[in-house]
């Protein structure tokens, strides 16, 4: 059997016979598929997304350095506080992404200037975590 599944914008066309699948064609798309086009593929559904930390949201002081998040995942500490003076190369947050704990360090000196997130927050690629001035 041949199924079209699209993710992220792209229509993976497979080949599917017992116990082995093979990747015929790749296209983009140009429209949003049909919603009824997606129900005709068995695919497991999505978990729903968790809410990103209200504080996340936050705009940077005028000045500041932003500290981002270079992957999607949860905090699972916050190690530095407002007003606490840091070093470049000092341990700021930990993230946890892909089971695996990922240190986020100071890129500059400087000392806190807002901490954007909290312990057990969901955060994006890209999402504030701390600022320093």
């Amino acid at each position: 059997m041949i199924y079209k599944v699209t993710i992220n914008d792209k229509v993976y066309e497979v080949e599917v016979e017992k116990g082995k699948a093979n990747l015929i064609r790749t296209t983009a798309v140009e429209a949003a598929p049909a919603p009824a086009a997606a129900a005709t593929v068995a695919a497991p559904a999505p978990a729903p997304a968790a809410a990103p930390a209200p504080a996340a949201s936050a705009a940077v002081a005028a000045g500041a350095t932003a500290v981002d998040s270079p992957m999607p995942g949860t905090i699972l500490d916050v190690k530095v506080s407002v007003g606490q003076a840091v070093k470049e190369g000092d341990l700021l947050v930990i993230l946890e992404a892909m089971k695996m704990e990922n240190e986020i360090y100071a890129p500059c000196a400087g000392t806190v200037a807002q901490v954007l997130t909290q312990k057990g927050a969901k955060v994006d690629t890209g999402a504030h975590l701390v600022s320093i001035s």
